[in-house]
């Protein structure tokens, strides 16, 4: 987070001015003394620049704590929507001590770079259950690729990773037509799929996703919910794995 010179300034001001008028508490300041104190303000500054560095990093740590604490309040209140929901697929260990929600859209290309980050972390760690939300947000393309996936997954839950992977790892974007293309080439019919989404179409299961994505501030894919915080971004293996190691630490995504 940004913040300008003005406002660091400013703060730098109101807190050298409070200390000022504490010495003389009884004595209004008239121009001269506001000019005064400006002058000090200014040569102060100018002779000590790591102040205004200070006070910014002091303000960011402010905001990222209250930051958490809201996210770990949203997150409790959205408990079983996040982790337990029964229109979402968990891989890698279900019985995993650390669990890791992944928002994500069959279109989005972030998504697709991080898919590469869940395949290591998997393999790598085989004490993560990993949840996949899917959060259609990219247009008409996503929906439909999801209301395909969602009845591939009513099918054949035992292959939705590998649909999964194979639909948001391909080429091109994701449509019904690729959707289901995928699912024909994983031994489910185009008549099966498509007599599934008459059957039972996802509608539902979409309206609560965007509300739970509400209710956490999610506004983009990916996102991820690990531990106490909801995470907006690919924030790369490294990032994730740290946070990961905290959570099994102190209980909280940073220590």
């Amino acid at each position: 987070m940004t913040f300008s010179f003005k406002s660091l300034l400013t703060v730098s001001a109101i807190a050298l001015t409070a200390s000022f008028a504490a010495i003389q508490p009884a004595a209004a300041l008239d121009d001269q003394q506001k000019k005064e104190i400006g002058e000090f303000i200014k040569e102060y500054l100018v002779e000590h620049p790591e102040v205004l560095l200070d006070a910014q990093a002091a303000l960011e740590k402010k905001q990222d704590e209250a930051r958490l604490t809201q996210s770990a309040q949203l997150i409790a209140q959205n408990k079983d929507a996040i982790f337990n929901s029964k229109n979402d697929i968990a891989i890698g260990n279900p019985k995993g001590s650390i669990t890791v929600v992944e928002f994500f859209d069959y279109n989005c290309t972030y998504c697709r770079h991080a898919l590469g980050d869940m395949d290591t972390l998997l393999k790598q760690d085989k004490d993560v259950r990993f949840v996949l939300k899917e959060f259609p947000i990219l247009g008409a393309d996503s929906v439909a690729a999801s209301r395909v996936s969602d009845a591939f997954r009513k099918l054949a839950p035992e292959k939705y990773a590998q649909f999964h992977h194979t639909l948001l790892g391909s080429d091109g974007r994701a449509t019904e037509d690729s959707a289901i293309e995928v699912a024909t080439s994983l031994g489910v019919t185009e008549a099966a799929i498509r007599a599934e989404m008459a059957k039972s179409p996802n509608n539902d299961m979409i309206k609560a996703t965007y509300q739970l994505a509400t209710d956490l501030n999610v506004t983009g894919t990916p996102a991820y919910v690990i531990g106490n915080e909801t995470i907006s971004g690919a924030i790369g293996l490294e990032a994730i794995q740290q946070k990961i190691a905290n959570v099994r630490s102190c209980g909280k995504t940073s220590c």
